[in-house]
């Protein structure tokens, strides 16, 4: 692992910050950090409220998008609700279906199937539209570029209205209206919105037109939450706000297929760790095994004991998704070094037979043994199929672009894409895309970085300090959970190794004559002999707090030790 501190920010900014928010120069450096300079842009930070959600008629076209939808409301026309099968896709259906149901029925979903249509807008899905009658398509999370779809439904008379947060290509699709912030000649004040936020930003709209308030339609924001922490969106800005009231609307009042998805965990209060680790992932292994369908029907049913039926399926799929994950990974694992490919600057693998529903995720996985940009390929009819991952730093879609003319199509983020090829194309694009890699990426990039907020003493670590940083979740990407450094820390005799083979560490750690504090190093057992004997040691880590029979304490959450 590389360790960078980053850069401290200036004394002066520091200090006043500290001395007007009356809090330790250590949460002012952190806010610094963060781009919190002021007691204004503090308070939004700490006392996220929903009166700063912006304007949602700022957005490029959502009048458009807006007169459209009531036009056929008006004229009785059916509406079809279309977006992608994963999370951010799922969520952001059953928002905007389950919101326009609330006063007209005439509405309709289509999640495309992950293996016969593929990704985003189908040809498939604008018959099914014209076949039974639907005159206006509302895409969300996909359609930025699905120029000859829209084109396709405009001979069929359907009309297209297209949310989407993907970066557009140069020509925009003839819909109605097309929002999205990514847009060149979108001025609206935020960037960063996932799909399913923009679905939000809709209904807001939509609402205002019925003289709803923003309370008014709070109870969607446990959708909106879990597919910002789903699509690793920034947690800034409106993400932030959104997130922090959908995290609230999850723990006091849920919709009931989230009840039945989280009701037999333990913890009282579930915070953006557990929407990404436990609630995401089986949204997710709907699409991924089965159909995305069946993730709309959990999260738009309002019986409990129904949620409780289709969250019982949804977790047999999210079992076989595991198991395809662990064997596939192994596979893949095995073909990087049967073919001597441990020291190239990318992972591309693939196998016909490997299931394209856990395919990212086995990308995912292989830069966790080999830290680079990787592509894992399967057979998708009769094209070749690939989910690409990135490691931090480097921009895999501008990658994957300079190699287009061996590609039929890709999309995608900074750090996740999709794409297919043909079968002939497969090898030269492999080796392409490992020269553009290698000739583009620094190779600080291909090791793991931990990026440290600031050195602290232990003495520093306070239940006040404590008490603050729990004020700057929810965490996620540009608001990471606050990393420290403390050098020359010493285990008080205690170090032992847990798990099945002892892969973790847990120590009890002092420095000079602080008060001893509990440590746990998941996956840390292998560096236990720096911690005998009393040997100082620099140790890397967040501060977490520890629930254990009924009782809470602090502890360290190791990351690093050297």
């Amino acid at each position: 692992m590389r360790w960078t501190l980053k850069p401290k920010p200036s004394d002066e900014k520091v200090k006043l910050l500290a001395e007007t928010l009356n809090v330790e120069e250590v949460v002012a450096t952190l806010l610094v950090q963060r781009g919190i300079e002021t007691f204004e842009q503090a308070r939004q930070f700490f006392r996220p409220t929903l009166g700063d959600l912006h304007n949602p008629y700022l957005m490029k076209d959502m009048d458009k998008a807006v007169e459209r939808i009531e036009l056929a409301i008006e004229n009785g026309e059916n509406i079809l609700v279309f977006g992608d099968y994963d999370v951010d896709g799922t969520t952001a259906v059953s928002l905007v279906s389950s919101y326009l149901k609330t006063y007209y029925p005439g509405v309709s979903t289509y999640i495309p199937d992950r293996y016969d249509e593929g990704y985003g807008i189908s040809f498939k899905g604008i018959d099914f539209a014209d076949d039974n009658g639907f005159s206006l398509i509302i895409a969300l999370d996909c359609g930025i570029k699905s120029i000859d779809h829209v084109a396709y439904a405009k001979e069929r008379n359907i009309d297209f209205i297209i949310c989407d947060h993907h970066r557009p290509g140069n020509l925009l699709p003839e819909a109605v209206a097309v929002l999205d912030p990514k847009r060149d000649d979108c001025t609206y004040p935020y960037y960063e919105l996932c799909g399913c936020g923009i679905g939000f930003k809709l209904i807001q709209a939509l609402g205002e037109n019925r003289n709803q308030t923003i309370e008014d339609l709070t109870s969607y924001l446990d959708l909106v939450a879990t597919a910002i922490a789903a699509d690793i969106v920034p947690m800034t800005g409106e993400n932030r706000i959104l997130a922090y009231f959908g995290l609230q609307i999850i723990n006091s009042d849920p919709r009931p297929g989230f009840k039945a998805l989280t009701h037999q965990i333990k913890k009282k209060t579930l915070d953006i760790t557990d929407v990404v680790f436990i609630i995401a992932p089986r949204i997710n292994a709907a699409g991924r095994i089965k159909h995305g369908n069946h993730a709309v029907e959990l999260l738009t049913e309002f019986d409990f004991e129904q949620a409780q039926q289709f969250a019982s399926e949804i977790e047999a799929y999210n079992s076989e998704r595991k198991n395809l994950d662990k064997r596939i990974t192994q596979e893949a694992l095995g073909q990087i070094i049967e073919n001597n490919e441990e020291k190239r600057f990318t992972s591309v693998v693939f196998q016909e037979d490997w299931h394209k529903g856990v395919i990212g995720i086995v990308a995912s996985r292989l830069i966790e043994t080999y830290y680079r940009p990787t592509l894992v390929f399967t057979k998708s009819g009769d094209k070749y199929a690939a989910s690409a991952r990135s490691v931090k730093g480097f921009d895999i879609y501008n990658a994957l672009e300079a190699c287009s003319n061996h590609l039929e199509q890709f999309g995608g983020h900074m750090y996740a894409a999709g794409m297919t090829l043909l079968e002939e194309n497969y090898l030269a694009f492999k080796n392409a895309f490992e020269k553009v890699v290698e000739e583009t990426i620094h190779p600080d990039m291909l090791t793991p970085e931990i990026s440290i907020d600031a050195e602290i003493n232990l003495s520093d670590i306070t239940p006040k300090l404590t008490r603050i940083l729990k004020q700057f979740e929810p965490f996620g990407p540009q608001n990471m959970t606050p990393v420290f450094l403390t050098k020359n820390a010493k285990d008080t005799g205690y170090a032992q190794k847990l798990g099945a083979d002892d892969e973790h560490l847990k120590l009890f750690v002092r420095q000079n004559n602080s008060e001893g504090i509990g440590a746990i190093g998941f996956g840390l057992g292998n560096k236990m002999e720096l911690t005998t004997n009393k040997k100082p040691f620099e140790a890397v880590f967040c501060i977490d707090e520890n629930e254990w029979n009924g009782r809470t304490s602090v502890q360290l959450r190791l990351k690093d030790i050297k």
